[in-house]
Parts: structure tokens; C-alpha cells; sequence
């Protein structure tokens, strides 16, 4: 501890034999920075030009060429035009005659590909607003369909880069304000039974409004609809997620998980190496926009500006709204290790990325270095990321009163200026309920929850990782994890002792040693790390969670019942959550709206009152299994059309919030949005990608039916009720990760996973009424909830 304070009030220059070879440096720098400049530019001329390129320019200019060489009479409408250019930029008849040919049909090849590529990019815009596609089965399209889909591939570029297609999407539409009204309206007949007090008031009320001043936010909106690439967005992160005073931790924040029962390596140092080495990997593709974007059916694009604040970007606490900063030219990682924090440089003094084997060295001395130098530090200075998992205002006024100046200000920038952190806990988890519990919380001070992510990495070599939510929504954290699990189990990174694989292609210069941060705790600093991590443990304690894997059947069986799997499954949850409540509660499903440039996510009102129906049929006794999967497939098909139309920016929840932001801007008090925006989401759910990288292994094949990755969870989105965030890897089996409160009294995360198994047992039983039922109990009581031993390894492979 001694030690740590004295350093306190030492000069600390993070740097190492800086200047020493002046030269040398001057030449590394120059060479970095012309090498960025040129990737920057290249990146930038080819998503100018997109859907068009360089060679359609040059085939422009040399179609001018030769219309200006020929000099034909049907041609005299362009060329002559051509010419009077000519004349007005002084090409005198002294000029040779090929010269100003060359001259003019450059002239005249860069217009008429400036016309083109604007051209074409309006139209692929056009057609990209067309969603019948969506509506329709993917082996059954119209010819319609078929046309636009020709008409899409025939006017996109070839081999676009990771944000081409970026200005060709279209903006996020605007629904109508009674189409809205009508959705919501009946959400509710299903909640409250049409001849209900609260419907008929509901009902009265939305009259009003759809006369009255929802009139006048709507034509607001749609002012902001015309002049904003996205009317929505900038509103939902500013007052959905950075004006929330409620602690990151839980609420926020979310998990991903590891591969299910396979382990790559079980030593602690090398898989944190390993996957620090292709996270940053995956940096550098972005960086160099080499990244392929994501395709549906490898034909609409969809949007990726998400991924431009993966990295270097921190969620800054403020006294009434917090605000997202990114360190655009950050070069190093974070490491944590017992509460303390290492700068860990990701270049080597040549400026060349990192080897996994370095970092492996690197990572190695900050355990022995944290083993050994723990005692110096005080409690409250190895808790300080409890600060991050209290209530944001507080935690910006002790931001603003001890991290302004001196060494915590030091300390402070290097933690959020990070590229991203990396944990390395000393916990082992026995079951994947208590990891994934972990993962979503932490032990109170070990994630800096402001983070954009954490990665951790437990004493037994499993890992994970937490992210903040306000920058990006979970699929595209996915996407990196699931680069980084697909590269473990495909390229073979470990040695067979379970060390990084050397690579002897590369030759690594020297590695700058990782710096310990030192804080000063002085004045009552440490009162208030202590206060803040007692407040963070309690919320820990708080949190009821199970995750299983039900592995009955997956998605094979229930694409041949002919319904969708995603409704299949909210089926499940509804009958789940009756069979556990006696009643139905609004229900709340996330989908994406990435077709439009910068769009995010939409509410998929899952309750209906076809769900209704067919929840109620289950437990009359007078119903035949006929009746209930007709009522089934009624309620599927209602659910799909209510997803697809989230998914074209035909939703309820956020336009009704955007009509309330208007609304409180305009000073207009409005009871109707205030009440509908108050209905608690006691079930809110969400079903996660899988297989994003197109060259991802099926789930399916027999040979990695053990290194899938069960997804990851949430917290629960009201105290009364449950997060449900599900996964359908393949055929096989379905991942649940279900979270509730302790301190609701009548909620129970591992009960209400027994109830969803049991609900998916009787649906199936509905198709094959003479199904065993052996195994049932085993099902239902999810059984596989203990973490397998790992699968022996040879050559780091299983």
C-alpha cells in the first residue's frame, strides 16, 4: 500500500524508449500513417462509387471515346455537346485532334457516371423499400418477388465492402398514426378482454387522441421523418437508454456465452491471449471496412453502422443524461486482474499488431505482477468499477469530484479510452446457470460495466462477455464472438498442451511492458467505493437466473409442423407463463430493423388474442388436439405478420414513443401515450442470431454438435416478471436464458424454465399424440443444467 501512495505522487510518462531512434520513429509513424491514409481513401472512393466502381468509369469514358472518334450522325446530340465543353474550356482546333478525344471523353465519361451512380444508387434504394418478399414463404415467391430480387442483384455492386450498401438503404418509414392507434388498441383486447373497464377507457381515450393532438405530433414527426436518415434512432438512445438512472449492471448491460460443452483450452492465460488476439483481429477488419456485410438471402443488405462504435467506445455517466465517447485512435487494452488495472499496448514498437503468443506473455506477467503486488492496493482501490454498477447520477457526481485531476484523471482516461477490457477473474463456475449469472453481474467490482465490453475469462478457462447495450444491440457483439469461437474450434490456436500455437511466418519486434494504473484514494473516496459495492452486491443477490438446454427436439420438428420456430416458441412462453401467473401479461419480443440505414430494433407485441385462444384451448377439455393446432397455427400466422411488420417499420412502440418525445418537446400534455408507455413489459423476451459468418459451420453436422454457443441473457425488464432470451442452434436443440427478481415473492427463473420445457413437451404431443413420455420428466426438470466435463482434447482439438 505504501508503495501505490508514493507512486501517487510520482510524474508517470505511459511511454517507453520514446525518441530514443528519432529516425527510425519518424519512418514507423510515416509508413503507419500513410498506410491508414490509403486504406481511409481506397474505402472511401469505393463506397462513393457504390453500387458502381472504377471499372464502370472507365468503361464510360471509353464509350465516349469511341463516340467521339466515330463521329457518327446519330451520336451528333451527345458529341456536339461534348464539344461546345470543349470550346468553353479552351481546347483550340490546335490541340491534336486524339489529345481532345482523350480530354473530352474523360470530360464526358466522369458526367455520365456521376448521373449513373446517383442514379442507380436512388433506384436500389427504391426497391429495397419493397418488403412483399418478407411476406412470403422463401420456396414460394410471387413473380413479382422474383422480378425485384433480379432487378436487386442486377443493379448491386460486386464484392461491397463493409459499409457499400450503407447509402443505398432506404430511411426508416413512418407509419400512420390510426394504423398505430388500431395495433395497440388491440394488443390490449388481448390483456384486458374487449369488455373490459381498462380497454373501454383505453378505447375512449385513443379516440381522442387520433382526433385531438395526436394529430399534431404525428405531422411533427413526420417533419423529422423527411430531414432525418433515421427519425427514431437518436431519440431512443438518448432517452430509452443514456437518460435511464437505474445502474447498468442487470438492467442494461447484457451477456454472451462460451461454446456449450466443448473447451478449447483450459488454461486461463492462453484463452484470454487467444481471444484478445481475434477480437482484435476482427478490429482491424472493420478498421479496413474487409468485413463482408450481412445479407438476407444473400440479397438485402442490412444496415452495419452499429460497428463503427464497437471499439474504444465508453458510456460517460452524467447527472441527468450520459453520453457515448469514443477514443477513435485508441492503441491499447485494459486488463484487470484482483482488482487491478494494466494498459496493455496492442502494437509492438515496429507498430505491428500483437502475436497471440505475445499476448500470451503479456497476460502472464500482469497475473504474476497482480499476484504479487494485490496487498499494495486498498479494497476500495481494486472496487472502483462498482462505481459503474450504481445509480448513474451518482456515480457521475463522484466521477466530477474525485476523477477530474491528478493521477485518477490519468487513470481514469486509459480505462475509457480502451480499446475494450479484459478480465481475468479468479471464479469457477460449476453450472451454466452460475456462469451465465456471473457474466451478467459480475462479483460487484470486477466488470467496468461502461465499458462497450468486457471480456472475461474465468480460472478454468471459460469465457464471456459483457457489453454495454446503448452503443449497439446484441447481434453485433454476437458477431464478434462468434468470430472469435468459430476461429477456436476451426484453426486450431492451441498447442496440445493448451498454449497459443506459435506462428513461425511472423517475426514479432519488441513488446512494450503493460503499465499498472494507481489510483489516489484520499478523502472519502474509500467510503463511497465501499457504499457503492454494497449497493452492487445486493442487486447480485437480487437476481434470480437459470439457463438450460432443452434437447427434446430444436427447429427440425417445428418446420415440419409447417409453423415458424420464433412462434412456436412465444406460443411456449405464453402457455408458460399462464400455467405459472393464471393470467396473460403484455409481452414484448425485440426485432430488428436493420433493412432501413441505421435502424435498430422494434416491439413485436407477442400477446394476441389468437395466442389467447389457443393458450385457453389447452386447458379445455372439451377441445381436440385438431382444434388446438388449428388455433396453433392461427396464432403463429398472426405472429409472424405482426414480426414481419416490426421489421418494416410498420410497429407501435416507437412511434408511439417518438409521438410522446414530440409531445414533451412541444409542451403538450397528452394522458393516452403517457398510460400506454406505463403498461409494464412483464415478459420481455428475444430470440438471438445464430450463424452469422457465412462460412460458420452448420450446427447440425454431427462433428461440432458440442462447440455450439448457447447465446447469451438479460436481465428482467420489470421487477414482477421475467427475461427470456432464447437461442435455436439447429435441429436439435433450443437454448433458454431466463432471469427474474428474488425479491418479487412470486417469480422463480428455474421454475418457470421447467414450465417452458413442459409447454414445448405438450405442444409437440399436439402432432404426435402417441409420443413416449420416458423422458419427460428428465425434460421438463432440465436435468443438463450441471456444466460437462470438457471433451478431451488432442492438438487443442476435441
Amino acid at each position: 500500500m505504501a508503495e501505490a501512495i508514493r507512486d501517487v505522487n510520482k510524474l508517470r510518462v505511459f511511454a517507453f524508449d520514446e525518441g530514443s531512434n528519432a529516425p527510425k520513429d519518424f519512418i514507423r509513424a510515416w509508413r503507419k500513417a500513410l498506410l491508414r491514409r490509403f486504406f481511409r481513401t481506397r474505402n472511401l472512393i469505393r463506397n462513393g462509387m457504390w453500387p458502381t466502381s472504377i471499372w464502370n468509369l472507365m468503361v464510360c469514358v471509353a464509350l465516349f471515346s469511341i463516340l467521339l472518334a466515330g463521329d457518327w450522325n446519330w451520336a451528333k446530340p451527345v458529341t456536339s455537346q461534348l464539344w461546345t465543353i470543349g470550346r468553353v474550356c479552351c481546347l483550340h482546333e490546335g490541340v491534336p485532334f486524339p489529345l481532345s478525344v482523350l480530354i473530352m471523353s474523360t470530360i464526358g465519361g466522369i458526367l455520365f457516371f456521376i448521373v449513373l451512380m446517383y442514379k442507380r444508387r436512388l433506384l436500389l434504394r427504391v426497391l429495397l423499400s419493397y418488403n412483399g418478399w418478407l411476406y412470403e414463404m422463401p420456396r414460394s415467391h410471387s413473380m413479382r418477388t422474383y422480378l425485384w430480387g433480379s432487378c436487386v442483384k442486377l443493379l448491386s455492386g460486386y464484392h461491397p465492402t463493409l459499409y457499400s450498401c450503407q447509402k443505398s438503404l432506404p430511411y426508416l418509414p413512418l407509419p400512420g398514426l390510426n394504423d398505430a392507434v388500431d395495433k395497440f388498441l388491440a394488443s390490449l383486447r388481448a390483456l384486458y378482454g374487449k369488455d373490459s373497464d381498462e380497454y373501454l377507457e383505453f378505447e375512449t381515450e385513443a379516440k381522442k387522441f387520433k382526433n385531438g393532438v395526436g394529430v399534431k405530433l404525428q405531422r411533427a414527426l413526420v417533419l423529422k421523418s423527411w430531414w432525418a436518415q433515421n427519425w427514431i434512432t437518436d431519440w431512443w438512445e438518448k432517452y430509452v437508454y443514456h437518460m435511464c438512472r437505474a445502474p447498468l449492471a442487470i438492467n442494461s448491460n447484457y451477456y454472451i456465452g462460451d461454446l456449450s460443452h466443448w473447451q478449447p483450452t483450459h488454461r486461463q492465460v492462453s484463452r484470454a491471449a487467444s481471444v484478445t488476439h481475434e477480437v482484435l483481429c476482427f478490429k482491424r477488419l472493420i478498421e479496413r471496412e474487409q468485413l463482408p456485410p450481412l445479407f438476407i438471402r444473400n440479397t438485402i443488405p442490412l444496415c452495419m453502422s452499429q460497428y463503427e462504435r464497437m471499439f474504444g467506445t465508453t458510456r460517460i455517466p452524467g447527472e441527468e443524461v450520459d453520453e457515448l465517447v469514443q477514443a477513435n485512435n485508441s492503441k491499447h487494452v485494459v486488463v484487470q486482474r484482483l482488482g487491478l488495472y494494466y494498459l496493455v499496448e496492442v502494437l509492438d514498437v515496429d507498430g505491428q499488431p500483437l502475436t497471440s503468443q505475445s499476448w500470451e506473455t503479456q497476460i502472464q506477467w500482469i497475473f504474476d505482477d497482480a499476484d504479487s503486488h494485490q496487498g499494495e492496493y486498498s479494497e476500495g482501490a481494486r472496487s472502483l468499477a462498482a462505481f459503474t454498477a450504481q445509480d448513474r447520477t451518482e456515480w457521475a457526481r463522484v466521477r466530477q469530484q474525485h476523477f477530474q485531476s491528478g493521477v485518477n484523471k490519468d487513470s481514469l482516461d486509459i480505462l475509457e479510452s480502451a480499446l475494450f477490457h479484459v478480465v481475468l477473474d479468479t471464479k469457477r463456475c460449476q453450472t451454466w446457470s452460475e456462469r451465465g449469472k456471473y457474466m451478467l453481474h459480475g462479483n460487484g467490482s470486477s466488470i467496468w460495466f461502461d465499458k462497450s465490453f468486457n471480456i472475461l475469462v474465468f480460472s478454468d478457462g471459460r469465457c464471456g462477455i459483457n457489453a454495454e447495450h446503448s452503443w449497439a444491440d446484441a447481434p453485433v457483439m454476437g458477431h464478434v464472438n462468434e468470430y472469435h469461437l468459430t476461429n477456436e474450434v476451426l484453426l486450431n490456436l492451441y498447442d496440445a498442451d493448451g498454449f497459443c500455437r506459435a506462428n513461425p511466418d511472423v517475426k514479432q519486434a519488441a513488446v512494450r511492458q503493460p503499465i499498472r494504473l494507481v489510483w489516489d484514494m484520499s478523502g472519502d473516496l474509500e467510503v463511497k467505493v465501499q457504499r457503492a459495492l454494497t449497493i452492487s452486491e445486493q442487486n447480485n443477490d437480487d437476481l434470480d437466473f437459470c439457463m438450460q438446454e432443452f434437447s427434446a427436439y430444436g427447429k427440425g420438428f417445428i418446420k415440419k409442423c409447417k409453423v415458424s420456430p420464433d412462434a412456436y416458441i412465444q406460443l411456449a412462453l405464453q402457455l408458460a407463463y399462464y400455467r405459472d401467473a393464471g393470467r396473460f401479461v403484455l409481452t414484448y419480443e425485440a426485432s430488428m430493423t436493420r433493412l432501413f440505414l441505421h435502424g435498430r430494433t422494434e416491439t413485436v407485441r407477442s400477446l394476441t388474442q389468437e395466442s389467447c385462444n389457443f393458450v385457453q384451448s389447452m386447458f379445455d377439455e372439451n377441445a381436440t388436439n385438431e382444434e388446438r393446432i388449428q388455433l396453433l397455427r392461427l396464432a403463429t400466422e398472426k405472429h409472424q405478420s405482426l414480426y414481419r411488420d416490426a421489421m418494416t417499420g410498420k410497429g407501435v412502440d416507437r412511434h408511439l414513443f417518438g409521438l410522446y418525445v414530440v409531445s414533451k418537446g412541444l409542451g403538450l400534455e397528452c394522458d393516452f401515450l403517457k398510460k400506454a408507455l406505463a403498461i409494464p413489459w412483464i415478459l420481455s423476451t428475444s430470440q438471438q442470431p445464430q450463424q452469422q459468418i457465412a462460412t460458420s459451420p452448420s450446427c447440425d453436422d454431427p462433428q461440432y454438435k458440442n462447440q455450439i454457443c448457447p447465446g447469451g441473457g438479460f436481465g428482467p425488464v420489470s421487477n414482477e416478471g421475467y427475461g427470456v432470451s432464447y437461442m435455436i442452434p439447429g435441429n436439435q436443440l433450443i437454448f433458454f436464458h431466463v432471469t427474474a427478481k428474488k425479491s418479487c415473492g412470486v417469480t422463480d427463473a428455474r421454475r418457470f424454465t421447467r414450465l417452458i420445457f413442459q409447454s414445448l413437451w405438450d405442444i409437440r404431443k399436439l402432432f404426435e399424440p402417441d409420443l413416449h413420455s420416458d423422458n419427460m420428466d428428465a425434460v421438463i426438470n432440465g436435468t443438463i443444467d450441471v456444466d460437462p466435463a470438457p471433451k478431451q482434447m488432442t492438438n487443442g482439438i476435441a
